[in-house]
């Protein structure tokens, strides 16, 4: 299960009468995904909008379901089924059978077998197997002390999708926020900003916040530097790099408003106003997004050939296995792709 680049032309897509097949892959065992899943399963309403098969390891589902008492009857596959009339759970190749999985800590066991579920999921997305894929969440330490080497989910799909433009984006109704670099030190952050990525990034946006509210979307830019570079007197970039970049995307037709300072780009008004904010670096966007929408924001992945969304949170090793994460994120993950399987 190694190639990184999958070609996706030679696939069949589903058909719009079929009723949807969400991949959901369990994400790092030791975290609270087993339980998330265990709780979509559970979920029945959910279902009404898509069959959801859980990718992940049936035997570990079992245990958890046992210790935090989650009805848990839905049928195991070691092999892909050819038709899923009802939610199940798919185990490839058994990825932790014999493996005593200790909850909380990072695992190299389990960072190979969530890189495993990733690939299997990813694989299915660009064979029209599935119509969309929703990850539960993964730790990138143990996922690189398992031996693949990416900073997380977004640059692992794209590398399988061989895509080179894409971005992640934080939705909620009430807030969105694009970023043009994510998992990265601030220090590589200025060196990573280019006319074309913050223009590229943009236009992403511009073009999936529109199918995703509806409308013509009013965007924001967002300044690297406080108070937006203050006329270059706290940094260049703004002049330098931002400036250029608006340029390139009013001659595409794509008008932005910015740069603005982000200290004042996040007040209610301007929430009102902006359908979505682009962000120059990880924290930037992520701390307003996750104080207005930690409960029911969702991670989409832009410019992937298929449709993959995540909740807004990590695998909350402190509380994993003990009953307490909130769904809420996870199933507006399942609701927002199932929404937009049902469109593509």
């Amino acid at each position: 299960m190694r190639p990184d680049h999958i070609a996706a032309s030679k696939y069949i897509c589903y058909t719009k009468k079929m009723k949807k097949l969400i991949a959901v892959t369990m994400g790092d065992a030791a975290g609270v995904g087993p339980e998330l899943c265990l709780r979509l399963l559970a979920h029945k309403p959910l279902h009404r909008l898509a069959t959801p098969l859980i990718i992940g390891d049936g035997g570990l589902l079992a245990r958890v379901a046992k210790l935090l008492h989650i009805p848990f009857n839905a049928p195991c596959f070691t092999k892909e089924p050819e038709s899923l009339p009802k939610p199940a759970v798919f185990d490839p190749a058994e990825a932790l059978a014999g493996i005593e999985i200790k909850p909380g800590i990072d695992q190299p066991a389990c960072g190979r077998a969530a890189a495993q579920y990733i690939k299997v999921a990813a694989r299915g997305c660009l064979a029209g197997r599935f119509a969309a894929m929703v990850t539960a969440p993964i730790s990138k330490n143990a996922l690189n002390l398992g031996g693949t080497h990416f900073p997380g989910h977004t640059e692992m799909l794209a590398r399988l999708a061989g895509v080179r433009d894409y971005a992640m984006l934080m939705y909620s109704e009430r807030i969105a926020c694009a970023f043009v670099t994510s998992h990265q030190s601030m220090q590589s952050v200025p060196r990573s900003l280019t006319p074309r990525r913050v223009a590229g990034v943009a236009a992403l946006a511009w073009r999936n916040i529109g199918a995703l509210r509806g409308k013509t979307p009013r965007l924001c830019l967002l300044g690297l530097n406080p108070h937006a570079g203050e006329a270059g007197l706290f940094g260049s970039e703004e002049r330098s790099i931002l400036a250029p970049a608006l340029r390139i995307l009013a001659r595409r037709g794509i008008r932005l408003d910015g740069p603005l300072p982000p200290d004042t780009a996040f007040t209610p008004a301007a929430l009102r106003r902006y359908d979505c904010y682009i962000a120059m670096y990880h924290d930037q966007g992520c701390i307003p997004f996750k104080m207005l929408s930690f409960d029911c924001g969702v991670n989409v992945t832009l410019g992937l050939p298929f449709i993959r969304t995540s909740p807004d949170h990590g695998t909350a090793f402190d509380i994993a296995w003990h009953g307490r994460v909130s769904p809420g994120s996870f199933f507006a993950a399942f609701k927002l792709a199932a929404r937009l399987a049902s469109v593509a």
